[in-house]
């Protein structure tokens, strides 16, 4: 068991509700559990991808102790911007896609229509 942490970013409220069911909000989003189990984590990540597929413009990242990962941390995340823990020479780098001038411009402006 290790401790691990679910930051959310504009979600509905029933992950919000589900996720405090199960761990402790210590701020708006932002959930933790210092003794969660392989199979409660991976259930409460199947619950958070089936309902994701319903929402847009929502962010969600869980991160936990795993020796066997860069850094001794597991990394999963849905959402944007999508990152990958690397170990480069003892260091630990978090790697996301960069996009292309068209892919960041149409970004750029999804999300002031958005606004």
């Amino acid at each position: 068991m290790s401790m691990t942490v679910v930051v959310t970013r504009n979600v509905a409220q029933r992950f919000r509700g589900f996720l405090a069911s199960c761990m402790l909000e210590i701020a708006p989003g932002v959930y933790t559990s210092p003794k969660l189990n392989r199979a409660v984590r991976e259930r409460i990540w199947s619950v958070c991808t089936e309902w994701y597929e319903e929402l847009e413009g929502t962010a969600i990242v869980m991160v936990w102790q795993d020796p066997n990962e860069p850094g001794g941390q597991g990394l999963r995340f849905l959402g944007v911007p999508p990152k990958e823990l690397l170990e480069y020479q003892g260091v630990i780098l978090a790697r996301k896609d960069v996009l292309s001038e068209k892919e960041a411009k149409d970004q750029r402006k999804n999300n002031m229509n958005k606004s």
